[in-house]
């Protein structure tokens, strides 16, 4: 299993505070099957700075210390940027980092809202031979409120990873509806742990695995699981039409 989110690179952002709590971190994703992590840690967002060569640099220096303390996962490096207007122009000056040097760069909103420039935005990084992959939508109000809004970045070519947390309750009865309908409406690429430790903001990803396989079959399992191979290899992942969230259907259901 790959993990595509996860803030395990210690003392860079607010996920692991030092290097014994990414080792600790490091043996829970094994623990829960995953052989692969992307280290994304935070850029733009709350002050935090992690530009490329940064990240690459910590994440080789990682390896090696999983290595020595016979860790069987490799961290692969990547980046979550905060959305802002001049993403095209931080891409072409190297300081953002799509994963592993694909054309994937994971891209976050605040909680709060989706930017009115944002359409524009992601045609102008596909133009660059991008793929914006928005993580966690489900837990952004303004989406929530107006699904369409996601429904129509999908429809022009975004893609977007959901929280294994989100997928098993961790943030509320809401949000964990509002996540199994955006898997059900294809609205959903790839499932991830934005893991920020091993105690409150943990991995998850067997556990939500297993809500979507009950839910919705060993298909959609699949789907999600080798779109993170795909992602990794710089390959086309798999996209079902999406649907549009009835908002009579949406609101009933809360």
């Amino acid at each position: 299993m790959i993990d595509l989110h996860c803030h395990i690179l210690p003392g860079v952002d607010d996920g692991a505070r030092d290097l014994s709590e990414s080792i600790e971190m490091a043996k829970k994703a094994v623990e829960q099957g995953i052989h692969t992590i992307i280290a994304t840690p935070h850029h733009l967002n709350n002050r935090y700075e992690n530009p490329k060569q940064t990240i690459i640099d910590r994440v080789r220096e990682l390896n090696k210390i999983l290595l020595d303390e016979k860790i069987d996962l490799n961290v692969l490096p990547g980046q979550e940027t905060r959305i802002y207007g001049e993403m095209v122009e931080g891409y072409e000056t190297g300081e953002i980092l799509p994963i592993d040097n694909t054309q994937y760069v994971l891209v976050e909103f605040s909680s709060s809202h989706v930017p009115r420039y944002t359409e524009k935005l992601f045609y102008d990084l596909q133009m660059k031979g991008l793929i914006p992959v928005i993580v966690h939508p489900e837990r952004n109000q303004e989406i929530i409120e107006r699904p369409e809004l996601l429904y129509k970045l999908v429809k022009k070519g975004a893609l977007t990873q959901v929280t294994a947390a989100s997928v098993c309750g961790d943030f509320g009865k809401k949000i964990k509806t509002f996540s199994l309908q955006l898997i059900e409406a294809n609205l959903i690429h790839f499932i991830a742990s934005d893991a920020h430790n091993t105690s409150n903001r943990t991995f998850k990803m067997r556990e939500a695995f297993s809500i979507i396989q009950a839910k919705y079959g060993n298909d959609m399992v699949y789907l999600l699981e080798e779109n993170g191979e795909l992602m990794i290899e710089g390959s086309h992942v798999y996209k079902e039409v999406p649907e549009r969230i009835k908002k009579k259907k949406f609101f009933k259901i809360f």
